[in-house]
């Protein structure tokens, strides 16, 4: 099989620092199905064997905390299998947003942008063991929210999961279309990650 990911870059991933609860592993397998169907996870599957990280992402406990470079080499891997570009990582957080178990519960809770920011973290600790999310700015009259994201290094591909699912947090607690960016990421130099939304 071609190599999709080489040692040195394996090696590279799994030296991030912290842990991902299984929950957000899961969502991903259950994504790569929906869009490209059982071959397609047994291709991945199949990968993350070969790479010395077997995983079957139908077994996955979603309570179980995974090492965070795994997650960073299946979605490393999900890119090289089959092309995904930033949009298509964005919408696998979309996805991730809106069938996660646990957003569903804390949505209960998240009855407006100030309860949002005041119980964010709570909900960012339930997937990751390090970080921290923060609200920057909500600003309804002007019709923007800025948060950023604290102590976390991780792959760029997390910067496209993240503002996908955060961005439709925030729509599904306003009731409105959204637009978004990364206006700071750690990959470009700043020392912290930070994203506008407005509607």
């Amino acid at each position: 099989m071609e190599e999709i990911i080489s040692k040195e870059e394996v090696n590279e991933l799994m030296s991030l620092k912290g842990e991902v609860k299984g929950t957000g592993i899961k969502t991903h397998g259950e994504f790569i199905l929906k869009e490209e169907g059982e071959e397609g996870l047994k291709k991945l599957e199949e990968t993350m064997a070969n790479l010395g990280y077997p995983i079957g992402f139908k077994k996955v406990r979603a309570t179980t905390l995974y090492h965070f470079g795994v997650e960073a080499i299946i979605l490393v891997a999900i890119k090289r299998l089959f092309n995904y570009d930033d949009k298509k990582f964005q919408e696998m957080g979309k996805f991730h947003a809106k069938v996660s178990l646990i957003i569903r519960l804390f949505m209960k809770y998240f009855i407006s942008l100030e309860r949002m920011a005041k119980e964010g973290q709570k909900l960012w600790r339930r997937y990751f063991t390090i970080g921290e999310l923060k609200v920057v700015e909500i600003d309804e009259r002007g019709r923007h929210l800025s948060f950023r994201v604290e102590n976390f290094k991780f792959h760029p591909l997390h910067c496209q999961i993240l503002i996908g699912s955060l961005s439709t947090i925030i729509q599904m607690i306003i009731g409105k279309p959204v637009t978004y960016e990364e206006v700071k990421c750690l990959h470009r130099g700043d020392d912290h990650h930070e994203f506008l939304v407005t509607w």
